[in-house]
């Protein structure tokens, strides 16, 4: 049992406590109460359980605290500010660009950073629409 690892969760800073190869998934959910990011292969295949770490996408099923130490984690919930949806997070909305939902939380996270992502559900167009209406919002190229 180590003594805990700080680092900074959606803008704010936290102490973890626990075993340093706890995944930051676990962490995550259960502690820290944000259930956007979900469980899906546990092997870094899928992204249901992707966020942002200092920029970057990461897997958080796989993820040990042990390495986050002073490192600014973005979960879906972060991606959102001053209760309002970001530009990405409004699009989707607006283009029902999710079916089941279940790793929506992945694909938001992966298209903020445009990284991949795999996803099952057959809503690809949806979500490619969404994607281009935040990037003309916020006057990004096409």
């Amino acid at each position: 049992m180590s003594d805990g690892v700080d680092l900074i969760v959606n803008g704010k800073s936290v102490h973890v406590r626990g075993d340093g190869t706890t995944p930051l998934l676990q962490v995550l959910r259960n502690e820290l109460g944000l259930r956007g990011s979900r469980f899906g292969c546990g092997t870094e295949q899928c992204g249901a359980c992707m966020v942002l770490i200092d920029g970057e996408p990461s897997f958080s099923c796989a993820c040990p605290i042990e390495s986050l130490a002073g490192k600014r984690v973005t979960t879906v919930e972060g991606l959102a500010s001053d209760g309002s949806l970001s530009p990405l997070q409004q699009a989707f909305v607006d283009e029902q660009a999710g079916q089941c939902g279940y790793c929506l939380s992945g694909i938001l996270i992966s298209a903020a950073a445009l990284d991949r992502h795999l996803c099952r559900c057959g809503v690809h167009n949806r979500i490619m629409r969404a994607v281009a209406r935040a990037g003309a919002s916020i006057g990004a190229p096409p």
